[in-house]
């Protein structure tokens, strides 16, 4: 089990890497999830003592969500109130195969990005975790922030084929008849003046 993957009741507290808010720029209005000392760039937090699942989250804030882990399948509740609340952007491990990640998350995401390599979290202070078993996804809800992780070259962005209608109303670009691409690939050409249409995956 790497150290970021907890057996029920170790500590949840892992913070979002830096890095991935600066691929993001945005500012969000509210982090539900904080931890009170982490990166995360939002107007207004709830930490533990707020207990933010049971809090509201304002109509059409823009949140920025890292669920606790620390109890089993603790996180699912806090993806279904994301998905509800449906503006923003979500970070959970890949779990592909699991069932949660098929009855939750698959049938309401709107986009999603697959970063390259095993993201290594932050403990609380501030040092670097050892590196995971398994990488993580990030989740989109809401024109803005689908906009954020189709430009933030983080690593595979895709649109979800169940999705795909919502996300298109929204404006976000897909290409082609296909769902996915790397961002970075189409950022490569732009530069080298270069077509390209990155990878291309069809759903099965």
């Amino acid at each position: 089990m790497a150290e970021h993957e907890f057996a029920v009741g170790q500590s949840d507290e892992w913070l979002t890497p830096p890095s991935i808010f600066t691929a993001l720029d945005l500012v969000f209005d509210l982090d539900p999830a904080s931890s009170g000392h982490d990166f995360v760039p939002a107007r207004r937090v709830f930490v533990k003592a707020d207990d933010g699942l049971r809090q509201p989250w304002p109509p059409g804030a823009l949140i920025f969500m890292n669920p606790p882990f620390g109890r089993r399948e603790g996180h699912i509740p806090w993806l279904v109130r994301f998905f509800s609340h449906a503006n923003g952007i979500a970070i959970c491990r890949a779990y592909t195969s699991s069932r949660w990640f098929h009855d939750v998350v698959l049938p309401r995401a709107e986009t999603l990005v697959f970063p390259k390599g095993k993201t290594q979290f932050l403990r609380p202070d501030h040092t670097i975790g050892k590196e995971p078993g398994h990488g993580i996804v990030l989740i989109g809800a809401g024109e803005i922030a689908n906009r954020a992780l189709e430009r933030s070259g983080l690593g595979w962005f895709v649109v979800n084929p169940a999705r795909r209608q919502v996300v298109q109303l929204r404006g976000v670009v897909t290409q082609g008849d296909g769902e996915c691409h790397d961002r970075r690939v189409h950022d490569r050409d732009a530069r080298t003046g270069r077509r390209g249409t990155g990878p291309l995956a069809r759903p099965m």
